[in-house]
């Protein structure tokens, strides 16, 4: 808990001003300024769980990993928390709510969701594996292995609805399927740039991997809606956070 508290005290001035910003373009009819705000509140959540240790990410051989804390407690938290704040915002925000595709929960896109999150994982995986597993992050708990992945898939259908939904969603109405898809790629992975530079040392392979990623999950949006990509997106997160290869 005193975790979570110094957290909280780190982010809260930052989400203050960000609450402030998105409340005063909530009169604007066009909703791009309400989504970058909330893009940049997702931002400083994320980024601000690395000095705290909530998770930690790394590079051996030029290929990226990370894990997370092995405390389950906190990953339900997060998890669950990041799910009420993005049912709030759909809820709240009919313009917002309206951009997001999410597609059909079927067995086909359920199929293409985790297909594209192997996809999206398997180059680090298998780039990886000449290098021995404590070099890239070290053993995770078998026990911890279903919160991991409760929490891959929650904090994740956070980012794709952000990205895939609200931002690709708003690209669409003044852009081809195409350019808004490789727009909404780009510009996930360029804002992993502070979390690559900055925040860690991670450098150009956290954001090649990303842009990777964000490629699939857009063309996933793009056929099969924001539910596939948010699959794929967990998805690969779980298989490069669990240390099962």
């Amino acid at each position: 808990m005193p975790d979570l508290l110094a957290y909280s005290v780190r982010i809260l001035p930052g989400l203050l001003l960000i609450g402030a910003c998105f409340a005063l373009a909530r009169a604007a009819r066009d909703p791009l300024l309400r989504i970058l705000t909330l893009i940049f509140g997702f931002i400083l959540i994320r980024d601000a769980m690395t000095p705290l240790g909530f998770w930690r990410l790394g590079a051996a051989a030029g290929v990226p990993w990370l894990r997370f804390t092995d405390q389950a407690g906190i990953l339900l938290l997060f998890g669950l928390g990041t799910v009420a704040l993005t049912a709030a915002v759909l809820k709240l925000d009919s313009g917002l709510r309206s951009l997001v595709r999410w597609g059909r929960f079927t067995p086909i896109a359920l199929a293409w969701g985790i297909g594209g999150g192997v996809l999206a994982a398997a180059p680090a995986l298998l780039l990886s594996l000449p290098t021995p597993l404590a070099a890239r992050g070290g053993a995770v708990a078998v026990t911890l292995l279903p919160v991991l992945l409760a929490f891959s898939l929650a904090g994740n259908l956070a980012e794709e609805v952000l990205f895939r939904g609200f931002l690709q969603g708003r690209l669409e109405q003044h852009a081809g399927a195409v350019r808004a898809a490789l727009l909404s790629a780009l510009l996930f992975a360029a804002c992993h740039a502070f979390l690559a530079s900055t925040v860690t040392d991670v450098g150009w392979p956290l954001l090649a991997f990303t842009l990777y990623e964000g490629l699939i999950c857009a063309f996933l949006r793009v056929r099969s809606g924001v539910i596939a990509a948010a699959l794929a997106h967990g998805t690969a997160i779980f298989l490069l956070a669990s240390a099962l290869v």
